[in-house]
């Protein structure tokens, strides 16, 4: 049986790992990337059924993804883990539920293992690949 598709989007390396392996222990089938272009890119060749992204990243805006992953019509969850402050990431909440998108969390960074599977596993019943 397929898993479903995570697509994750981080700058930083160590925690990229740390929430697809979470991912993985979760029941999903995750990809990485790290920057703008290889996300776009990957999200139309992969279509996952769900996205993590982060919103402070060099050289570009997770707020810019928002507005990418609605005009892409996506209407499955997504998840922002970031180290910006609790008002930063219930804004970015709030904008992601206008545009449309399911959003789901926030988490601050650091992430805790158990808050990031707790949402994993609340959605993963719901996502068929």
């Amino acid at each position: 049986m397929a898993l479903p598709r995570l697509l994750l989007i981080d700058d930083e390396p160590a925690l990229a790992a740390f929430v697809a392996k979470a991912a993985d222990l979760c029941g999903f089938d995750p990809v990485i990337t790290n920057e703008d272009g290889e996300f776009r890119d990957s999200f139309r060749s992969y279509r996952p059924q769900m996205v993590v992204l982060d919103l402070g990243m060099p050289g570009m805006d997770g707020v810019e993804l928002l507005r990418f992953l609605a005009s892409e019509g996506f209407e499955e969850p997504v998840l922002i883990i970031s180290g910006f402050d609790r008002r930063v990431l219930d804004s970015a909440f709030r904008l992601g539920e206008a545009l449309g998108l399911q959003m789901v969390g926030p988490l601050e960074k650091p992430a805790r293992l158990e808050e990031l599977e707790d949402i994993l596993i609340q959605v993963r019943p719901s996502l068929v690949p």
